[in-house]
């Protein structure tokens, strides 16, 4: 899948957070003024040498996207010169998406209309749950009104496009509460909403807390029930499975992501921040002080770099695009010898597959890595 000019979008990772939730495993920082300061000035050095380096071509960006970490721990004014800034080193297409996401504590009104008022056309607010009880065991501050009020406030902003993530499986959430959470999500009326199983990663607080039986891993029965019933919930509520784990309105399916779906590039800026440009994969390295050193020797901070051959971009874009609910073309798969590979995995009611197109079943979406890993 060759890249188009209206293919291409730009990451920003901000990599700090008022306090580390006990599942994050991403490289992150707590929020001090001084760091945030230091990532700040580096940032701008390093929009200003891929600019020099005529890094995206002249091509126009089709999506921004400002994540992290928690992008709101950063002053909102600050944001605002960021998103600015960005627009004046690169072209961007009319209709371009530019998302933020905030935790819902680290947000005011104020904060929220200069945000509305700089360009962002879409935020997306990480809920988590809707029941406060949910909060303690996962170590995310705040409070389930605090989710309610920023949303709110958002739209009183003039945001029409709001995202809100939930995670299903928490300790000691039931069927009965989970559903409760997407029945009182409902009240806030989101444009598009994500819902995440549970995972435990490794060297996270909630991985150390398990193993000292302090809390109760995931039970994977149960979240594969919490999975068919919010797809069937949130289906009733006219929200479109268009992606394993994102659910939206019509025409609100989010740009960036989809970017990452269907073989699109994009360009990340920040500690960690991943890349995709030109049949290369590259990152950046995940360490604030050896990112500032590099771009202070006006180098960028890369530190993995791997050209894809034409069949590897060709099995990452399939392996993306089967998380698709519409699934991939079966022309798209040209090996004879996976044609049994195929009918095994339709057998096993993991695969739903036509003359047309190849598609994950309900069943096959929850071994989405599984069945990748068996057909590529």
């Amino acid at each position: 899948m060759s890249p188009t000019d209206d293919n291409l979008g730009l990451y920003i990772h901000i990599p700090f957070c008022r306090g580390r939730c006990h599942f994050c495993a991403f490289y992150l920082e707590i929020a001090q003024s001084d760091r945030m300061a230091l990532f700040h000035s580096s940032l701008v050095q390093e929009i200003s040498l891929h600019r020099r380096q005529e890094s995206l071509d002249g091509r126009p960006l089709q999506s921004i996207y400002f994540g992290g970490g928690t992008p709101t721990s950063l002053p909102a004014d600050q944001l605002a010169a960021l998103l600015a800034l960005i627009r004046a080193t690169w072209p961007t297409d009319v209709s371009a998406e530019f998302t933020v996401e905030a935790h819902p504590s680290t947000v005011t009104s104020e904060d929220l209309k200069v945000l509305a008022d700089a360009g962002f056309n879409r935020i997306s607010f990480g809920a988590e749950s809707m029941a406060d009880k949910d909060f303690t065991s996962i170590g995310r501050f705040g409070h389930v009104q605090d989710t309610a009020a920023a949303v709110q406030a958002a739209r009183r902003a003039g945001f029409t496009n709001i995202n809100l993530d939930l995670m299903y499986g928490l300790p000691g959430q039931s069927l009965v509460d989970w559903i409760r959470t997407l029945e009182s999500l409902m009240a806030l009326e989101p444009s598009h909403v994500s819902c995440y199983a549970l995972t435990i990663e490794e060297g996270t607080k909630l991985a150390q807390d398990i193993v000292r039986n302090r809390v109760l891993p995931p039970d994977e029965t149960l979240q594969i029930d919490m999975e068919s019933a919010a797809e069937r919930f949130l289906t009733d509520e006219g929200f479109s499975r268009y992606e394993i784990s994102n659910y939206a309105k019509p025409h609100y399916a989010c740009r960036h992501n989809l970017l990452y779906w269907t073989g699109g590039e994009y360009l990340g800026l920040g500690p960690s921040a991943q890349s995709y440009l030109h049949g290369i994969r590259f990152g950046n390295v995940a360490d604030l002080e050896a990112y500032t050193a590099c771009l202070n020797d006006n180098h960028l901070p890369i530190t993995d770099r791997t050209i894809l051959s034409a069949s590897e971009r060709q099995r990452d874009a399939l392996v993306f695009g089967l998380r698709l609910l519409r699934g991939i073309p079966r022309k798209a798969i040209t090996a004879a010898e996976r044609d049994h590979q195929i009918d095994e995995l339709v057998a096993k009611g993991l695969l739903d597959a036509d003359d047309d197109r190849i598609r994950l079943t309900p069943l096959g979406r929850r071994y989405a890595d599984t069945v990748t890993a068996q057909l590529f």
